[in-house]
C-alpha cells in the first residue's frame, strides 16, 4: 500500500463513520483484524468490527468525532480525534444517563493488502464514565 492508498481509506474510514454506515466500516477491516478500545475491548474480524461500532452508536448516536490528519509512517498511521455526545443509550450493563460529553482520542490503524489489521483506540475511559455521571471524581483537600 502507498501513502495514497492509505489516504484514501482513511477517508472511506472517516466517512463511513459520519454516516453511521457499519456495513461499509466493517469492510475496510481485514477478516482477522483485530480491534482493542476501553469501551468494547477486545474484538477480531469485521463481525465484532460491526458489533463495536453497533454499541458505540447504540450508547451515544449523536457522538461527532473531529479528526486531524492521519500521520501515516509505512502501513501505519494515526489519527488523533476528539468526539462529543450525549449517552442515551445503555453500554455494559450502564444505563443511559443523558449527560453530554467529550474527549480527546487517537485511533492507531495497521494496513495490510488494502485493508485495516489493527485498531487501537486510546483514550481517557474513567474520564467519560466520570463525564456522564457512572463514576464520582474524587476532589482531594490541599
Amino acid at each position: 500500500m502507498t501513502r495514497d492508498d492509505i489516504v484514501r481509506l482513511t477517508d472511506r474510514w472517516f466517512a463511513a463513520l459520519e454516516r453511521r454506515d457499519a456495513g461499509t466500516f466493517s469492510t475496510l477491516y481485514a477478516d482477522h483484524a483485530v480491534i482493542d478500545s476501553p469501551l468494547g475491548g477486545t474484538l477480531s474480524g469485521p463481525d465484532g468490527v460491526r458489533r463495536a461500532f453497533d454499541a458505540f452508536f447504540t450508547a451515544f448516536p449523536d457522538a461527532a468525532f473531529t479528526f486531524e490528519e492521519p500521520c501515516i509512517d509505512g502501513l501505519r498511521a494515526a489519527i488523533p480525534a476528539s468526539v462529543a455526545g450525549t449517552h442515551i443509550g445503555g453500554f455494559s450493563g450502564l444505563p443511559a444517563s443523558g449527560k453530554a460529553f467529550r474527549f480527546a482520542l487517537v485511533f492507531l490503524l495497521d494496513f495490510v493488502d488494502g485493508r485495516v489489521v489493527r485498531d487501537r483506540r486510546i483514550y481517557d475511559f474513567t474520564g467519560l464514565l466520570v463525564q456522564i455521571g457512572m463514576l464520582k471524581a474524587k476532589v482531594r483537600d490541599h
